[in-house]
């Protein structure tokens, strides 16, 4: 009678060898599959963010009352054209930006930076400001969104605060200013707002909370804007 080791079939040297290519290959294929996939959802990330919507958040006052600090918003980027990423070179126009926009955008002085501001000013248009008032090619401006803080007292140590131009705006640039306008920094101080700057137009507040409020207490739940929460931006 045989032994159980004499019973048992030993693989030969060429089948093991091919067995564990096989699972090598097995191994590469998942790899590769893997690869595949994470470079799908990075193009894809990619695509949605340069070409499609992107969220952002509001860290500061300049758009009060329309934006509140702790609004966290989406960016329609496909609305002006797909643009080239990171260059914001024009792929394909579809629209330009409009008077009364809000739009998002790197910030002249320091591209990292993205400011949110509203359109005032078109490629052409002179702009004035007296009184604290807005004037478009010599005519008072429809400005229902303007906010002001100090009344309607113009402060002439203010400078541009309150008393802006005429400046006429170059071609393929825009004039922004923020709703909250005795306290924005806007194109009344560092100029106009070249339009491969613009990454799109905020249309929706997807969340909001006040942040001084949620970091004062443990409990958030109490600091959520509900009455904000998809809230279309006009």
């Amino acid at each position: 009678m045989k032994t159980v080791e004499e019973m048992t079939a030993k693989p030969k040297p060429e089948a093991a060898a091919k067995q564990a290519g096989n699972k090598a290959a097995d191994w590469r294929g998942k790899l590769y599959e893997l690869a595949e996939m994470v470079l799908i959802v990075v193009a894809a990330v990619l695509f949605i963010n340069s070409f499609g919507v992107q969220a952002f958040k509001i860290p500061s006052g300049s758009m009060l009352p329309t934006l509140q600090i702790g609004d966290h918003l989406f960016v329609n980027r496909f609305i002006y054209g797909l643009r080239l990423p990171f260059t914001g070179k024009l792929l394909v126009p579809i629209s330009e930006p409009k008077r009364g926009d809000v739009v998002v955008f790197r910030f002249p002085k320091d591209p990292s930076t993205d400011y949110i501001k509203r359109v005032v000013g078109l490629p052409g248009d002179t702009v004035e400001i007296r009184d604290k008032l807005v004037y478009i090619n010599g005519a008072q401006a429809t400005d229902p969104h303007a906010h002001f803080t100090d009344g309607m007292i113009p402060d002439i140590a203010r400078g541009p605060r309150d008393e802006f131009g005429p400046v006429q705006v170059p071609k393929g640039s825009f004039f922004v200013m923020g709703d909250n306008r005795d306290n924005s920094y806007d194109s009344r101080f560092w100029g106009f707002v070249p339009e491969e700057n613009i990454l799109g137009k905020a249309f929706i507040i997807y969340w909001s909370w006040d942040l001084q409020q949620s970091l004062a207490s443990l409990d958030r739940w109490r600091s959520i804007r509900w009455n904000r929460i998809f809230d279309l931006i006009n």
